[in-house]
């Protein structure tokens, strides 16, 4: 009976381990694409020292963050275990940031409708 119990603990200790790194490579993938739009949008990527007495925990990480300073609009997003940095822009990176996300989106839905449709049937009949 005990030895049933111990290996039932290593069973869910396994699986608890495989799904944890499973979401962390999602994080992972999901800021290297938003990191390639801000990017692509004009945001400037601001390394952090890592002697800073004010890490990037002062940021929420992996969230695109809006501030007013100086009477202007500034945005960041900070990425505080893949490049130790974080982005920079303003009202006009934001804009195009959007832009290019929604054009992001919209290809993928288009992808995923055009596989859908030839991922139903491959003869291109209608089966009851």
């Amino acid at each position: 009976m005990e030895r049933r119990s111990v290996t039932n603990i290593a069973r869910l200790t396994i699986v608890a381990m495989v799904l944890l790194t499973g979401c962390a490579t999602i994080r992972r993938l999901q800021a290297r694409d938003t990191e390639e739009l801000l990017t692509a949008a004009g945001f400037k990527k601001q390394l952090v020292d890592a002697a800073d007495p004010k890490p990037l925990d002062a940021e929420p990480p992996y969230r695109l963050v809006s501030r007013t300073k100086d009477g202007t609009m500034q945005y960041t997003y900070a990425d505080p275990d893949n490049c130790r940095c974080v982005y920079l822009g303003g009202s006009k990176e934001y804009a195009e940031y959007r832009r290019l996300a929604t054009e992001r989106r919209l290809d993928d839905e288009r992808r995923r409708a055009a596989e859908d449709v030839w991922g139903r049937n491959s003869w291109g009949l209608e089966l009851p």
